[in-house]
């Protein structure tokens, strides 16, 4: 096993699994882990949920394997230039390298809109962003969510159990109409109402005054005492850019093996746009999972293994009580087939050219289990 000099850029769930995996696949040689954020790495699932309402600590990710793998971390001092074997800190310090993660993750997206910009108006990303959030939240009696994905639907649970009339500003005629199906989008309606969510439907955002006055194009004026904007990410892909990487679709292109254009130099989560061999094609996820799945991959492929990212994407979501799961290509269907259960669980099933392209699950953990597998044979869907 040649010694490698292993420098990670961002500390989120690629990053980590990327450190962790170079050390379990027989890396010897010094590992950095560089990162903006002032936190140790942490779980980001909950800053929408427990830690979000309060319920938990801050739930840090993987502590003692890090100490134990002899990773050194460094906090708050975000990387500024990347080339020639080498990287910048923002305080000016060098570390040199043979090797080097990417994983620097995403950003939350404001929509251009007159407003959005306004420091009052929230996001909700990082740990600071879901500690500030908390306290915003705190003695005001109102809330809009601006955007009605996952960490849309989570927050507004949140917030709602925190004692706050929720409006949740949709654009799809129910929540995630466009990426999940009409069916699935009803039974996250009915799940928000039943936490006492009202859900604008058909909804667009025009403005935002102030920080906490919304205009849309249905309803002229809503206010509240905070405003989330839970309008989806942007992949940091600066740092990239600048070095000469090749990018497309706005992510850093990869192989399989998670390897960037630029020799020695690979990337793994929300900035990857990763070669799938099951799948055929490049794909771009954001899945927490996912990030952890693509950095083990490139942390083997750094200590020199055989490594590829081969699997099915796919994630857990939690609104309220009630757990999503789902697996799928994520670029598309022609077909969605719901098949309600007796018990309250469900499954809906994702087909495009009469092939298994996707599945979510409440309560049916065969389905998604089996899912992932027809998913990745692209075998059809089963007739029930």
């Amino acid at each position: 096993m040649n010694a490698q000099n292993l420098v990670v850029i961002g500390s989120g769930p690629a990053g980590v699994s990327a450190a962790r995996a170079y050390r379990e696949a027989g890396g010897t040689g010094p590992v950095d882990l560089l990162t903006a954020d002032a936190d140790p790495p942490y779980e980001r699932p909950p800053l929408s949920k427990e830690f979000l309402r309060g319920e938990s600590e801050l739930p840090l990710l993987d502590e003692d394997s890090l100490a134990k793998h002899d990773i050194t971390v460094t906090l708050g001092d975000p990387v500024t230039e990347l080339g020639d074997g080498r990287v910048r800190t923002a305080s000016g310090a060098v570390h040199r390298f043979t090797t080097c993660v990417l994983a620097t993750g995403s950003e939350p997206a404001r929509p251009g809109i007159p407003g959005a910009d306004h420091p009052d108006v929230r996001t909700l990303r990082s740990a600071a962003d879901s500690r500030e959030l908390r306290a915003a939240a705190s003695g005001v009696r109102s809330a809009i969510v601006v955007g009605a994905g996952f960490i849309g639907c989570e927050a507004a649970v949140s917030l709602s159990r925190l004692g706050l009339q929720v409006t949740v500003v949709c654009p799809d005629d129910v929540p995630q109409e466009k990426r999940l199906g009409r069916e699935a989008g009803e039974f996250l309606l009915r799940w928000l109402k039943s936490e006492g969510v009202s859900v604008l439907r058909g909804t667009k955002l025009k403005s935002i005054e102030g920080g906490y006055r919304v205009r849309t194009d249905l309803v002229p004026i809503l206010d509240a005492g905070v405003v989330v904007l839970a309008t989806g990410v942007r992949p940091r892909i600066e740092l990239a850019e600048a070095a000469g990487l090749t990018v497309e679709q706005g992510r850093i292109r990869t192989d399989e093996h998670l390897r960037t254009s630029a020799p020695g130099v690979l990337a793994a989560g929300d900035v990857a746009l990763a070669h799938n061999p099951a799948a055929g094609r490049a794909l771009a996820v954001e899945h927490w999972g996912e990030g952890l799945a693509m950095g083990e991959v490139a942390g083997r492929t750094a200590a020199g293994e055989d490594a590829a990212w081969d699997t099915v994407p796919g994630f857990w979501s939690v609104v309220g009580d009630r757990v999503l799961k789902y697996a799928a290509w994520g670029d598309g269907f022609d077909r969605a087939r719901p098949l309600p259960r007796d018990d309250g669980g469900f499954t809906v099933w994702y087909e495009r050219d009469g092939k298994a392209v996707g599945v979510l699950t409440h309560e049916a953990d065969e389905d998604y289990e089996r899912g992932q597998e027809l998913i990745r044979r692209g075998e059809p869907v089963p007739a029930s």
